[in-house]
């Protein structure tokens, strides 16, 4: 989960689902990404985003959506970026009963311990290639650790 949706969070979607079909796994993961606020609801991910992971061999037709409170009661996990959303998360989920979600940041599996995942939307194209090695990493990481 990210702020708008349409940079970090469809990278570490992409990447994640990537990972579970390589893997053969993917028929017991049920893999989505939202956004904290509302701003960029429906739209595709920013063609940056797209490009680096097309780059990598990798598509993705997610359509930005916002965190829904049944998001915290169907995920087991549900992942972030940053601080920022990691205390908005944390606040929506105070308002959910039976919220099942353990949120934590992605960075947490990260094995260079690169805790933040820096939004990449005001940088260059290295930033967006920067989020995707760190989201393969964490994504590895997290799987190893959740199998």
């Amino acid at each position: 989960v990210s702020i708008g949706n349409i940079c970090r969070s469809p990278i570490a979607e992409a990447v994640f689902r990537k990972l579970v079909t390589d893997e053969k796994v993917e028929n017991k993961w049920m893999t989505d990404s939202a956004a904290v606020s509302d701003w960029n609801v429906g739209r595709s991910p920013d063609t940056r985003a797209l490009s680096c992971l097309r780059n990598h061999g990798i598509e993705t037709a997610h359509k930005a959506r916002q965190v829904t409170k049944d998001d915290f009661q169907t995920f087991d996990y549900i992942l972030c970026m940053d601080e920022s959303n990691l205390r908005d998360l944390k606040r929506k989920s105070n308002q959910v009963k039976d919220c099942k979600a353990k949120i934590e940041l992605l960075g947490t599996y990260d094995p260079q311990k690169q805790l933040i995942i820096e939004d990449p939307y005001y940088g260059s194209e290295k930033d967006f290639e920067t989020v995707y090695e760190q989201c393969v990493r964490c994504c590895k990481a997290f799987l190893e650790k959740s199998h």
